[in-house]
């Protein structure tokens, strides 16, 4: 990296004598400094604000069996039950959602996961996902769903609609 470069000519230059202690410290003291100014304006450029996982949704063989485990095991609270396919499980602010898999066998993988987001706002989120090439899928008011790089279900979702079904 150039910064790593920068830091060892200026410890090299004070081990030749080239500059005092006092130039060097200095001289690593500004860099730091231009350095912390310049984060600011690049964390601006890089897009929302997680401030939490909202819900995980995951496919299951018998939601019922794994509601009973996570309840008992992690004492979640149980909630939005409906008595076939699925359920919250509530801990702290986020939900796990387990469902029934739809697939033969009921092989257990994870559906997608949520990160709630700071200063939602549905247009400004959708124009941001689009600009960034991510072809975003509303799901409810206050959510959108695209892939991650890796090809992973990610839904982007208001802070104000935490647990919302997806």
């Amino acid at each position: 990296m150039k910064e790593e470069k920068v830091v060892a000519d200026l410890l090299n230059d004070f081990e030749r004598g080239r500059i005092s202690r006092r130039q060097l410290v200095q001289s690593l003291a500004l860099g730091m400094m231009a350095a912390s100014v310049s984060a600011p304006v690049f964390a601006q450029r890089k897009g929302f604000k997680a401030v939490g996982v909202n819900h995980i949704s995951f496919s299951v063989a018998d939601y019922a069996r794994t509601r009973d485990f996570y309840a008992e095991l992690l004492g979640m609270k149980v909630s939005e039950d409906d008595g076939k396919r699925q359920c919250y499980l509530t801990f702290g602010e986020t939900v796990l959602i387990p469902r029934n898999s739809r697939q033969p066998g009921g092989k257990p993988v994870i559906d997608h996961i949520a990160y709630s987001i700071e200063d939602w706002d549905r247009k400004q989120v959708e124009e941001e996902l689009k600009r960034r090439g991510l072809d975003p899928k509303p799901d409810y008011e206050g959510s959108f769903h695209v892939r991650d790089p890796d090809g992973y279900d990610l839904q982007i979702s208001a802070k104000e609609f935490m647990t919302m079904p997806s």
